[in-house]
């Protein structure tokens, strides 16, 4: 299949920007400062991602409400047009098909943004139009996102945490909502590919740093944020990966309810924890999980925390097991000491 490729393409080329292949797209994965400055910027200033290749499934009709209300987990009910909410769409088996953001920009209008791998299958679910190929997405974060982004789109920097607003960018609507996925503060940027070249420019004259997809995903795992294909995905439920919040079983059925409900007369049979390592050396996906000479479960997302000077990585093991026991992670020809701790492993400050 031919990969996609985003607006921004050749002017992250041009950046120095190392490409890579993600979810059929060719995208950024680090320029020439590295991953861990890159890293250390969203956490200590700001840096700007561009997140195009994720999808976008358009609902505007009377009946989209109720749709999504059927097909998703979470309750709109709780919020209101102008809003965003994260939510998870299951299969009947309650596990996790895809976990999602909703913008809902107004009353009858909803932007559904499932992983780029998962867009026809949430089309299949809910209808909907796609409109990925119509708009670009930049997210800005980190404690000065807001302040920088200020600069050069005010409103835009205005809008808050988890609210969502259509507004103008030289002659063109751009959608803003107050999401991430760096457990830092800041919004997403859903822009016409007309002007996204522009709003990119603007963006980095004000002195936000670019930042590819790996520092990305070090920096939502130090978070703790879940990743589909690691954390989510066949087999796993929103239970398993601490997120029941996400869950409404007060509201009538949804897709996978049943199968949640059973779930909850035993138990999870795992639950998701955090691993910290003894030494700098990055920790991995798909390692095994040793406690007392036995295996209790495998490594699910790893690597090196910028922030913390040391391995970590997230595992489902056993649900009775206890904060700082001792574990041994083998794999990949490599064998090295952790704990078992709480997540996340950074505070989150968004």
């Amino acid at each position: 299949m031919e990969s996609k490729s985003s607006y921004l393409n050749q002017k992250h080329k041009d950046l120095g920007a190392k490409m890579v292949l993600f979810g059929g797209w060719e995208m950024p994965l680090s320029y020439p400062i590295g991953t861990i400055k890159e890293h250390l910027a969203c956490r200590n200033d700001a840096v700007v991602f561009d997140v195009s290749h994720l999808g976008t499934v358009r609902l505007e009709s009377d009946t989209a409400y109720e749709v999504l209300q059927r097909s998703f987990t979470n309750d709109l009910g709780k919020i209101s047009p102008g809003r965003a909410q994260y939510t998870h769409h299951l299969d009947n088996q309650g596990f996790v098909v895809d976990d999602i953001i909703v913008w809902w920009v107004d009353e009858t209008r909803f932007d559904v943004m499932p992983n780029a791998s998962n867009v026809s299958s949430v089309i299949g679910s809910i209808g909907g139009i796609e409109v990925t190929h119509l708009r670009s997405v930049l997210a800005i974060q980190g404690p000065n996102a807001r302040t920088l982004l200020a600069k050069c789109f005010p409103q835009a920097a205005s809008v808050e945490r988890f609210h969502t607003k259509r507004m103008d960018f030289q002659g063109y609507e751009v959608v803003v909502a107050g999401t991430g996925y760096t457990g830092e503060d800041g919004v997403e940027i859903a822009v016409p590919n007309e002007i996204v070249d522009e709003l990119f420019e603007a963006i980095l004259s004000v002195g936000i740093t670019p930042a590819g997809l790996g520092a990305r995903d070090t920096l939502r795992l130090e978070a703790g944020l879940v990743l589909h294909g690691h954390e989510l995905g066949p087999g796993i439920t929103p239970y398993q990966a601490n997120l029941g919040w996400v869950v409404a079983l007060n509201k009538p059925d949804f897709i996978g309810k049943q199968a949640l409900l059973n779930e909850l007369k035993t138990g999870p049979a795992r639950k998701l924890v955090g691993i910290k390592g003894e030494s700098r050396a990055p920790m991995r996906s798909e390692m095994e999980v040793i406690s007392n000479g036995e295996f209790i479960g495998t490594t699910t997302s790893g690597n090196y925390s910028p922030v913390l000077g040391h391995g970590i990585a997230m595992a489902f093991l056993p649900p009775d097991i206890e904060i700082d026991t001792q574990v041994t992670l083998r794999g990949a020809g490599r064998e090295m000491q952790g704990a078992v701790c709480k997540l996340p492993f950074v505070k989150k400050h968004g």
